[in-house]
């Protein structure tokens, strides 16, 4: 039995590629959910489990060492969860947490390890470039929350390719937009203060059939990448017969700020309400951007599954089952 090992499974993103892989998998593979706590979900669901703290070298003795053939870190502490900046705490868990990963790939010989990067490694080029390339040389800003999160991350992609050149070990690097996905939390952290996560408010708006605020640009755009998706780029790079690379996650799709908040009043509003997009130009810009991803299509095989209004379908469909809740239920 050849093992996959998810570590973050316990996550937002990892809850759902834990989910998607088990079932989608082939017959001589399983996978090994890693996350620090309530890995008891996923025992319940018949699917392995082991408890890490990745900060903690003592906690990787309980992992298994045979029959590794992919190993998929989707681990990291962000800005958005973090209180009071705290550039130690990001050293820990993303590059010693990570370096504690690659190692145990090493020594069990693990075939591929796949990691997702942040796309703030690209930030130097928003509001020049509309279309990002996945091979644009590294530009990142050195201000801002996001910045030594960056850094942290950055060294691991790089040290990621250290390891394949050293050791043959292949890697997968994904570069991440905002990736949206049904889960019950409203807000995160900007340099420690809370604010709305914008989405999931309006959908809450719609949902009680009240009209939405347009701030900005109603032609401004974004590539709506959708976890399921995500999901499905990731799971073709396990079996891929590449060496790896660094490739954007996204689906090449431009949709409007006004095609957003449209599309969310058709889905989600109750039968018998009309919300109205209210139109407030003078608030917040964003910077437009579409993810290029033919270099994920050409070699990893992968093709978006979820336009905008299938993502929203899916959206609902997944917050009426709430399968995930009680797994986050203290995240």
């Amino acid at each position: 039995m050849k093992r996959i090992v998810i570590f973050g499974a316990t996550g937002y993103i990892g809850a759902y590629l834990t989910d998607y892989c088990t079932k989608q998998l082939p017959q001589g593979f399983e996978v090994i959910a890693v996350g620090r706590r309530n890995t008891a979900y996923f025992g319940a669901e018949g699917i392995k489990t082991v408890s890490v703290d990745i900060c903690h070298a003592e906690d990787f003795e309980n992992l298994p060492t045979d029959d590794i053939y992919a190993i998929v870190n989707l681990t990291g502490l962000l800005p958005a969860y973090l209180k009071k900046y705290d550039p130690f705490a990001y050293v820990e868990t993303n590059i010693k947490g990570s370096l504690r990963i690659m190692e145990y790939a090493r020594k069990v010989k693990a075939d591929r390890v796949l990691y997702t990067q942040t796309w703030a490694e690209q930030a130097g080029y928003w509001g020049k470039m509309e279309v990002l390339s996945p091979d644009l040389p590294r530009k990142l800003l050195y201000t801002g929350d996001h910045a030594f999160y960056s850094i942290t991350k950055c060294m691991i992609a790089d040290t990621m390719e250290y390891y394949k050149q050293e050791y043959g070990v292949k890697n997968f690097v994904f570069r991440l937009p905002n990736v949206y996905m049904y889960a019950p939390r409203m807000t995160y952290l900007v340099d420690g203060k809370e604010k709305k996560i914008g989405y999931r408010w309006m959908i809450q708006q719609a949902s009680g059939g009240a009209d939405i605020e347009l701030w900005g640009n109603p032609d401004a755009f974004k590539d709506i990448l959708y976890v399921k998706d995500l999901c499905r780029m990731m799971y073709k790079a396990l079996f891929a017969e590449v060496d790896g690379g660094t490739y954007n996650a996204g689906t090449g799709i431009r949709t409007t700020l006004r095609e957003q908040i449209q599309g969310i009043i058709d889905v989600f509003a109750p039968e018998g309400t009309h919300p109205q997009i209210i139109e407030v130009p003078m608030h917040d810009q964003f910077t437009s951007f579409v993810m290029d991803i033919d270099k994920a299509g050409k070699e990893l095989g992968y093709e978006p599954e979820y336009p905008y209004i299938r993502y929203l379908e899916d959206y609902k469909k997944e917050r009426k089952l709430r399968r995930f809740d009680s797994l986050w239920a203290n995240k």
